[in-house]
């Protein structure tokens, strides 16, 4: 499996739904705090250096980031929630997007939430984690 996930690459950056890309095959999305590690998880799996975004500053990823595994295998890179220093009216927009995203988005078929060992989980993770059981993920 190790081997097929190292054949990732970047597919797209969706900043509303008219972007995704189709909604097709199986996709695995990546959730988490701002800085709780989810683009290093997913370089990680993939055996990749830099095929995610990493930055020490919380709230880097601001879009829905694709990944191709194969035309079928996607990983999706979720914008954090929690402490990232955007504009409210931004933060409203993720959260709305996402729960579009979560609800209606056939190709979803898994939830990674990725979280901060030193932090207890919060309201965010919990919803998180909520959205998941709801989707049977």
């Amino acid at each position: 499996m190790s081997l097929l996930l190292e054949r990732a690459q970047y597919l797209l950056s969706a900043h509303n739904t008219r972007q995704l890309p189709e909604d097709v095959g199986a996709e695995v999305a990546f959730a988490g705090r701002s800085n709780a590690g989810k683009s290093s998880a997913l370089n990680a799996l993939t055996r990749q250096n830099s095929l995610a975004r990493v930055s020490k500053t919380p709230g880097r990823t601001q879009q829905l980031v694709f990944f191709e595994v194969t035309p079928e295998a996607k990983l999706v890179d979720l914008p954090g929630y929690g402490y990232a220093k955007v504009p409210l009216d931004l933060q409203a927009h993720w959260q709305a997007f996402i729960d579009q995203y979560f609800r209606t988005r056939e190709a979803l078929r898994g939830l990674v939430v990725v979280m901060d060992i030193r932090h207890p989980l919060k309201d965010y993770d919990r919803q998180m984690l909520a959205y998941a059981v709801q989707r049977g993920l």
